[in-house]
């Protein structure tokens, strides 16, 4: 752009749009060009989206149908599904509730035989070696506490002082065989090992969510027999415990 328009571009006034009248404040804002701009594009996307529908119409198959049509309704504008009435029997329904109890106790189970199985191979040693416990050494002179060394008292590598399971002594040592193991090798041995521990405790998690899922089956269950009165609940359930009721004494005949 040469010197002169942008001169004469900048001596332009820049008109406004008037305001609304103060004797036409009840009527609201005073609508401007941007207004009327973004109303009419919605008003023409509106008008084509009507014409797509009525050319769809028009062109559709008399004969088409499938059970969705009468499956669904619009209420109030929200096209929901129609409620189908249940046709199982009391009966029915019992057993279902009662094969969903069997089914999350069977899961419940495996659970808590994996977490044993990998409680046995694991051992918690690292939970026994975190444990703070005290072994009180009586010497004779101070001049055996100045030289006292506790990996000769225990007869154990230096290594292994740490350790409140499996420190065996240097006699021991000398006769097993063990492998030579390189940086890499103790990585991936301690990778496997925190994995192994994280699973358990992801199993442990697992099981607990199951057991309170079954008792709160148990309990609805328990509530829907009929014969029973009614009981007064003692404690809301929540998501880590099952609802607690009590039920009034009977005699049993």
């Amino acid at each position: 752009m040469s010197s002169w328009k942008k001169a004469a571009k900048a001596s332009q006034k820049t008109h406004r749009e008037r305001h609304q009248p103060e004797s036409r404040q009840h009527l609201g804002l005073l609508e401007k060009k941007k207004d009327y701009i973004a109303r009419a594009k919605d008003f023409h996307e509106k008008q084509k989206t009507i014409k797509l529908l009525r050319k769809r119409v028009l062109n559709r198959n008399p004969d088409e149908f499938y059970f969705h049509m009468i499956n669904s309704q619009v209420e109030n504008g929200i096209h929901r599904e129609k409620d189908k009435d249940d046709t199982s029997t009391p009966e029915q329904i019992r057993l279902m509730q009662t094969q969903d109890i069997r089914y999350v106790a069977h899961k419940r189970n495996l659970e808590a035989k994996k977490i044993d199985k990998l409680q046995s191979q694991l051992h918690m040693i690292d939970t026994a070696n975190e444990t703070k416990n005290k072994h009180i050494f009586f010497l004779d002179d101070s001049k055996e506490v100045k030289n006292f060394d506790l990996a000769q008292r225990l007869d154990t590598h230096p290594a292994l002082l740490s350790r409140r399971t499996n420190r065996p002594k240097l006699s021991r040592l000398k006769t097993m065989k063990l492998p030579e193991l390189d940086d890499t090798a103790l990585s991936k041995i301690e990778q496997k090992k925190h994995m192994a521990y994280k699973e358990l405790q992801k199993r442990i998690d697992r099981e607990r969510e199951l057991t309170v899922v079954q008792q709160k089956l148990e309990m609805q269950g328990a509530l829907k027999d009929k014969k029973i009165t009614k009981p007064k609940l003692i404690r809301s359930g929540t998501k880590d415990s099952a609802p607690i009721y009590k039920w009034k004494f009977e005699r049993k005949r």
